[in-house]
Parts: structure tokens; sequence; C-alpha cells
């Protein structure tokens, strides 16, 4: 099987012709060495010269299974060849005016598709940005404006971006926060549902949060509560049935807004447009990106008119936010999630990891303690085996093996235990296959060898 990539074609096959990283790609980090901060690492250095379907080509001739997608961003496929040819028309009649300046109909048309997929059948507006940090401090900035409040909820294990608003509401320490404080103020973190390690129903879990915000903080002090229907960076955790509609029912009695960060689990990554849809949840303000630009570089704002159109005019917006490549890409993306069942192939995708993955979680000394995530989102989180104690080394070594064999695969959580998944929504079944069963065979070698080690 081949996959047209916009460039030469290549074959949907792993192919390892050298070591990993290979001469070429060491060569390359070399020079990436002498000239880009050591601040900006990489998780796997090979240096990628074409990449389709479920496969990278790097710079050596080796092909990879990737079960990452750029963190979310490639759902349907790198260089799409419906993707290209959207943008290749666009940046052939103009590249960029500026939304704000002299406006054009591709920011429109996705503003008017991102109003009829999320959640609600209410009147909603959308505003366009480049990155999912972007996004999620914009919803802030309509939040505070809609309500007159300034207090923000998040909660524990959560990622919400890099700049200075979301490091102050992501969790996380290292290495995303440590030494650039002070960071922004009015942000206040409470208990997240975490059925794996907590043990509480949806209602208890969500009581406990009620009864820290009206403790600690005030209700009628909060804007919004921020949540990600599946914590990403946290570690895809999947909250307790009821949790957010808990949590909805609350904000909704104190005037307070729901918002939800879909920036990883939107565009049809979950096996519906947003994870929300699972939740039974309709947020007042979503934060949505990466998967939904089509690879180049778009994040959203959509909410509720009233809302949305209670910020000043100039209040939102940015230089390159909305661009028209970008907008193209994104209504081809769309169009591809839409006419080639890409829903229903996230929701395989699911289906088959978790069964190969309670299969291997039986096996004796496994060190899975818990599979999780929805759709083309899951993880596994390892321990020690016949325990609950985090196992970060196995994550870390299984994750290195994998990368050795061509299966690129991400470690994540905030244990640094956990190993997700998110592979392209394109990706061939038995592409999948072979790369779980990669991951699978490396979970228990690396088990093997850190417990014996140990």
């Amino acid at each position: 099987m081949t996959t047209n990539t916009g460039g030469p074609a290549m074959t949907q096959q792993r192919i390892v012709r050298t070591e990993i990283p290979g001469p070429k790609s060491r060569t390359l980090h070399a020079r990436r060495s002498e000239a880009v901060t050591s601040a900006v690492p990489s998780v796997l250095p090979i240096y990628v010269k074409a990449a389709g379907g479920g496969i990278i080509v790097d710079a050596d001739g080796n092909q990879l299974i990737d079960l990452a997608s750029g963190v979310g961003v490639s759902t349907v496929g790198n260089a799409n060849p419906k993707v290209v040819d959207a943008v290749t028309q666009q940046i052939s009649a103009f590249t960029h005016t500026a939304f704000f300046i002299t406006p054009y109909e591709g920011y429109v048309e996705v503003c008017e598709k991102l109003n009829t997929l999320t959640p609600g059948d209410h009147p909603k507006r959308t505003a366009l940005f480049n990155s999912g940090s972007e996004a999620v401090e914009n919803a802030v900035k309509v939040a505070r404006k809609a309500t007159g409040r300034q207090a923000i909820v998040v909660l524990e294990h959560a990622y919400h971006g890099r700049t200075n608003l979301t490091l102050a509401m992501t969790a996380k320490a290292a290495p995303f926060k440590a030494g650039f404080g002070p960071l922004a103020s009015e942000i206040y973190r409470v208990p997240a549902s975490y059925p794996y390690r907590d043990g509480l129903t949806g209602e208890e879990a969500a009581a406990r949060v009620i009864s820290t915000i009206e403790a600690q903080i005030g209700a009628s002090e909060v804007a919004g509560i921020v949540v990600e229907p599946i914590q990403g960076e946290g570690g895809f955790i999947v909250p307790a049935p009821g949790y957010l509609t808990a949590l909805q029912a609350f904000t909704r009695a104190n005037g307070i807004l729901l918002i939800a960060d879909e920036v990883q689990s939107g565009s049809g990554r979950t096996g519906a447009w947003f994870a929300s849809e699972h939740e039974e949840i309709v947020p007042d303000v979503m934060a949505i990106g990466k998967g939904i630009g089509g690879g180049l570089p778009l994040s959203a704002v959509t909410g509720r008119a009233e809302l949305m159109d209670a910020v000043q005019p100039g209040g939102l917006g940015g230089t390159y936010g909305g661009n028209p490549a970008a907008c193209a890409a994104a209504l081809a993306a769309i169009e591809e999630v839409q006419e080639n069942g890409l829903l229903e192939a996230a929701r395989k995708i699911g289906e088959t990891a978790i069964s190969r993955f309670k299969a291997a979680q039986e096996l004796p000394g496994s060190p899975i303690g818990d599979i999780r995530g929805r759709g083309a989102m899951i993880a596994i989180e390892l321990v020690e085996p016949g325990t609950k104690t985090p196992a970060p080394e196995i994550a870390r070594a299984a994750a290195r093996l994998c990368h050795e064999q061509g299966v690129l695969v991400l470690v994540t959580g905030t244990y640094g235990n956990v190993i997700r998944l998110l592979p392209p929504l394109v990706i061939g079944h038995d592409l999948f296959q072979e790369g779980l069963d990669v991951l699978i065979e490396a979970v228990s070698t690396a088990a093997a060898n850190v417990t014996g080690a140990a």
C-alpha cells in the first residue's frame, strides 16, 4: 500500500534501515546543537524528510510507524492530499491580509463550521487564533469580560499551555513552569477526577471540587472553570461518569462559565467531534486547536454568542490568527473527516488498542495498571507490577525500545509513567496492529529489565 503525501509516494510499512537515529540524523543533530537552543528538546532526534498516512520517513530512509501525530495535530494524516490541494490553491491566491484589516471568506467559513460542529444548538460565535495556548488564554479573557469576575478555576493534572497565563493554569512544574515565575494571578487549582487513583465516583469527585470552591474561593468570585474532558499531558485521564455533568450543574447555578479545553481531545480524535459529547456536557466556551488545522497552525475559541460578543471590538484577534492557508487546511480537514468516516475510524482504533492492552494487562508480571482514553486518544499507565506505584523508568525504557524499532510513541503523565497513543485517524489497521505488537513487547521487556535490575 502507498500513500500520496503531496510528494513522492511511500509504502505504508515499517522499515528500519539503520540504527535509530541513523548517521544522517546524527549529523543534522550536531548542526542543530550549534544553532538551536537546548531549551527546545526533541523526543526522538530523527530528522524527517517525508510523512503520510501512518508513516514518518527520516533522513536515513527509515520508515517509522507514527503513533504520535505531532501530538495530535496530523489527525487526517501528514500532507493529506485534500489539505495539500486546498492550501496550494489558497497560497496561489493570497497568503495573508490580517482578518482584522481586510477579511476573507475562509475565516468566516471555518467559524461557521465550528459553530455547527461544537455541542449545543444555541447561537454561537467563534474567533480564530494560532495555538492552543492562545485559544485557552482568549477563552479566559472572554469569561472574565462576560462575567465581570476574575477567578479562574483549573484542575489538578491539567495542561493548558506555555504562556504566562496558561503556565499558571498548567499543573505540572517540570519542565514547564520551573523558574518562570511570577505567573498570572487569580488562578485556583482544585482536585480532578482520577478514577484509577482516587477511587471516587463522579458525584463524589465533583462534590469535593464544589466544596473547595465554596470554602476557599467563593462561587460568586469565579468567572470560569476550565476543564479538559480528557486530560492530555496529565496522562489521558478520563473523569469518572457524572463528574463533568455535576460541575456543569454547579456552574449554571452560580453564574460560572464552563470552559472546555478541547485542544488535544477535539477535532474527531475521540470518535466524536469533541470529547465533551461523550460526557454529555455543553460547554459555554470551548478552546479548540491541534487537529482542527489539518497540520497548519490554527486554533479557535467558540462560545455562546452573548458571551463572545460581550468583548469589546478589538478585544480579540492577532496578526496571524485565522491565516488564509490555515483556514483552507481546516476546511479540507473537516471535509476529510466527514466524507471518509474518520470518526468511526477513531472509534475502531480505540477498540483495537483497548482489546490488545487488556490482553497484555492479564499476563503475569504486567506493569499495565490502567488502560484509558477514548477513540484514537488511548493510554496505558505503567506501575510496578502488583502495585499502583508509578513506574516512570519502565515507561521511558519501553518508549526507547519502541523508538529503536521504528515506532514513535510518547511518554506523559504527572508521574511520567503513561504511554499515550495519538495515531493519525487514517492509519491502516495492519500498520496500527504492528505498532501495538512492538509497543506491547517493549513494555514487557522494559518491565523485566527494570524490575530485574532492581
